[in-house]
């Protein structure tokens, strides 16, 4: 067994559709500079599901070495880590139900996420994208799982390897081996960029924020006469470039929902491209497409809506 400590650990996930194929990828870095990488997929799961695999596996890695030194944690996903860090405990307190009543989802992984965790592990936000080689290095292998691609994976002499990889196969039978080998999945030739929603919207109010906090954009204090005209969309002459914007519409209200954000009215308008004034006047729960759309009343007493697949 190599005498090397962990030090740090990156994971991400990636998921062509939301829900669709998906996968995960976990990067390992030891003090002796080696590396030990981990993936996996699954046909049919969400962005946020692959991102908690990805971090379930790290965990079970680094709890499989024997290592009592700490470790830094680098995920891309505020969902993941505001979960662990700040939601988790609030969530059981409550029986698993959010700020508004609802269940949490993803519990399952949740549960197994606080199972796993220790004071070892300090849990860092790294941007997506922004060039991180540790963080890119997952996203390839995520991407790679998400399309059925074959990937080489850096495997490190670590005898503890094998226990950890073989006890996240024993747990969920269902997933796809960690090992880089081909996956039987129908997935499309490129798989969908992940949304990160700070760039997308201002950041909303989290599940189990109790302080006020500035409301992105537009207040509904504000008369309706200041509220912007909203003009559809003018379609291209493409007709593969418009479906592919209405698509990435799509994936956005999936992500919207998946995350629980809570949305002002200007930014469901902007959304779906309906008037502000219009969608005023809808009593709420209201279904648009394949989600319904309910009004909530946050601490503060502002205002917001959320959105909920069916």
């Amino acid at each position: 067994m190599a005498s090397s400590k962990i030090e740090r650990i990156y994971t991400d996930g990636a998921c062509a559709g939301n829900p669709g194929p998906g996968g995960w990828g976990t990067v390992i870095y030891f003090a002796d500079g080696t590396v030990q990488e981990l993936g996996g997929g699954d046909p049919q799961t969400t962005n946020n599901r692959m991102e908690m695999q990805a971090a379930v596996s790290a965990l079970e890695f680094f709890a499989a070495s024997g290592q009592t030194t700490p470790i830094v944690l680098y995920t891309d996903s505020e969902y993941l880590r505001k979960g662990v860090t700040q939601w988790l405990a609030g969530w059981k307190r409550k029986g698993w139900k959010t700020a508004t009543g609802k269940p949490v989802l993803n519990q399952d992984l949740w549960e197994e996420l606080d199972r796993l965790n220790s004071p070892q592990v300090e849990w860092q936000y790294v941007r997506g994208h922004s060039g991180d080689p540790g963080n890119e290095r997952c996203d390839e292998i995520a991407r790679a799982f998400s399309q059925g691609r074959t990937l080489y994976l850096q495997q490190r002499s670590f005898d503890r390897t094998d226990a950890a990889t073989s006890q996240s196969e024993t747990q969920q039978p269902e997933k796809q081996s960690l090992a880089a080998s081909s996956l039987e999945i129908s997935s499309p030739e490129a798989s969908v960029s992940q949304l990160t929603m700070t760039e997308l919207l201002e950041p909303s109010l989290s599940p189990e924020s109790t302080s006020e906090k500035a409301v992105p954009s537009l207040k509904l204090s504000e008369s309706p006469a200041a509220w912007p005209t909203m003009k559809a969309t003018n379609p291209t002459t493409n007709p593969s470039m418009d479906l592919k914007l209405r698509l990435e519409t799509l994936r956005m209200a999936d992500e919207i929902a998946d995350r629980q954000y809570f949305i002002t009215t200007l930014e469901l308008a902007q959304l779906i491209q309906l008037e502000p004034t219009t969608i005023e006047q809808k009593a709420s729960p209201w279904v648009w497409r394949n989600w319904q759309i309910d009004r909530v009343t946050h601490a503060t007493g502002e205002q917001f809506w959320q959105l909920q697949r069916l």
